[in-house]
């Protein structure tokens, strides 16, 4: 009997995700009636030493695409919710109607998250923050050090699929994570900076090592996006 690797597993089903419900990429427009998948904002091989290529390309075309898909396609009967700001859906998610909330949760949850994600990275990222939002993290942890172990806690700690996030809430930051495509946001806190710990997001190049891709991670943040996020406080 053929046995798959873990290598030709992820390939394979993270093509199978999008294939039930897409082609590479959606074509409703943003206040034509659905959500678009963003480009990403540098080359797919942009953050290689963090992130191969690889894994960008299948987490962005495939993922996010199908997240993208699914939310359109479960709204398909709500315009109103259908061509609201995907921030604003997801704030409001506990109004999301019944019998699309739990589809709406996951997918536009998994939309805006990732849409954050690939822009609080960069290819010339790296290093520590400054300004107000390193004076914010000094203030909550002592200095940068102390925050990045707690972040790192958090992240690997996470069980299963999910994230782990700096928010900003009451004037304060805080490090904590959230299950599957959850987001601050529902809580109604802002995420500043979060990181995608779901194994397809390291699983290409880390296998289960997901400390070591959490640390790598480190290299390709964007701290200039992620203080303009802490500026505008959403």
């Amino acid at each position: 009997m053929h046995t798959l690797t873990r290598r030709q597993w992820l390939r394979t089903t993270g093509a199978a995700t999008a294939a039930a419900v897409l082609t590479a990429r959606p074509t409703l427009a943003q206040g034509s009636g659905g959500f678009t998948l963003p480009p990403l904002p540098y080359p797919a091989n942009a953050l290689e030493k963090a992130i191969d290529k690889e894994t960008m390309t299948i987490h962005h075309d495939k993922h996010h695409a199908a997240y993208v898909n699914n939310l359109n396609k479960a709204l398909e009967g709500n315009p109103d919710w259908l061509n609201k700001p995907i921030e604003e859906v997801v704030r409001n998610i506990n109004q999301v109607p019944q019998a699309v909330r739990t589809a709406v949760r996951n997918n536009g949850g998994g939309h805006y998250n990732h849409s954050m994600f690939w822009n609080i990275m960069g290819p010339s990222g790296g290093g520590e923050p400054t300004g107000p939002l390193g004076d914010a993290i000094k203030q909550a942890f002592g200095d940068f050090a102390k925050f990045r172990a707690a972040f790192e806690d958090a992240a690997v700690r996470q069980f299963g699929s999910g994230w782990a996030w700096l928010t900003h809430s009451d004037g304060k930051v805080a490090i904590e994570s959230t299950p599957n495509q959850d987001c601050p946001l529902m809580n109604g806190k802002t995420p500043l900076l979060g990181v995608d710990v779901w194994e397809h997001a390291y699983y290409l190049r880390y296998k289960n090592l997901r400390a070591d891709y959490v640390k790598a991670w480190w290299n390709v943040v964007n701290w200039k996006a992620v203080a303009e996020r802490f500026g505008r406080k959403s």
